[in-house]
């Protein structure tokens, strides 16, 4: 037999588990703030990854008046390959990483990002997650419970989605939702979308959400709905 959620009085039991997300602490106002940075590797994201390592620099410049930004690289393409590099507090050797990566096609495993970004945040603090991919062939479900994780240890996750594909759009909305964090599409063809999207992410990273609203005052668009998806 299920069993059933005791009533409550106008809140669903998600209002009560996303205002629990909400009492997360978010990172500190200063300091050096610690990102996950996860790609899609598989072949449609060709295009995506080359802009990537154009405007890999925008986070850390953008974090090193709030402290500095350390960033891990985690991917995945191919036939169930996903990895994940060491922290790094260097733009160049963002750059190096990215540039020895080559697109190959397969399924989405965004599953084994939210599972390695939740064993990293056992280790330490990790201020935020970025996912940057187009499609989710996966669980919806379970992908949710995984966020959902993510926002009890207080790591939103910020899923940048290329494209149109529906079944993706609910997905990362979800899970933004679920983890505390915010979900944007954006348009390949215009850089300087990801280029906001990515220096959001990592001001909020280094600085918080004071910090983020701040952004989102001074530049608006796609920055500005991050910070009212944060309730910044």
């Amino acid at each position: 037999m299920v069993e059933k959620l005791p009533p409550s009085k106008g809140r669903t039991a998600v209002d009560t588990f996303l205002a629990r997300v909400a009492t997360m602490p978010a990172p500190a106002a200063a300091g050096r703030g610690r990102l996950v940075f996860a790609l899609d590797a598989t072949a449609s994201r060709e295009r995506t990854w080359a802009q990537a390592q154009s405007l890999h620099a925008e986070m850390f410049t953008a974090a090193a008046g709030l402290g500095g930004l350390d960033v891990q690289l985690v991917y995945y393409r191919g036939m169930g390959e996903c990895r994940a590099s060491g922290w790094t507090g260097s733009a160049d050797r963002l750059l190096g990483l990215l540039g020895k990566v080559a697109c190959i096609g397969g399924e989405t495993q965004i599953a084994k990002v939210l599972r390695h970004t939740l064993d990293e945040a056992r280790k330490g603090r990790i201020h935020a997650l970025v996912f940057v991919g187009d499609c989710m062939e996966e669980d919806v479900d379970r992908l949710c419970t995984l966020a959902g994780e993510l926002g009890l240890l207080g790591v939103p996750a910020f899923l940048f989605h290329e494209g149109d594909d529906p079944a993706a759009a609910r997905a990362f909305a979800q899970m933004a939702k679920l983890s505390g964090g915010a979900c944007c599409r954006f348009d390949l063809s215009a850089p300087e979308q990801l280029r906001a999207l990515l220096r959001a992410v990592a001001v909020y990273a280094a600085g918080g959400r004071k910090a983020l609203a701040e952004l989102g005052r001074k530049e608006g668009g796609l920055v500005l709905q991050i910070t009212h998806q944060m309730g910044a």
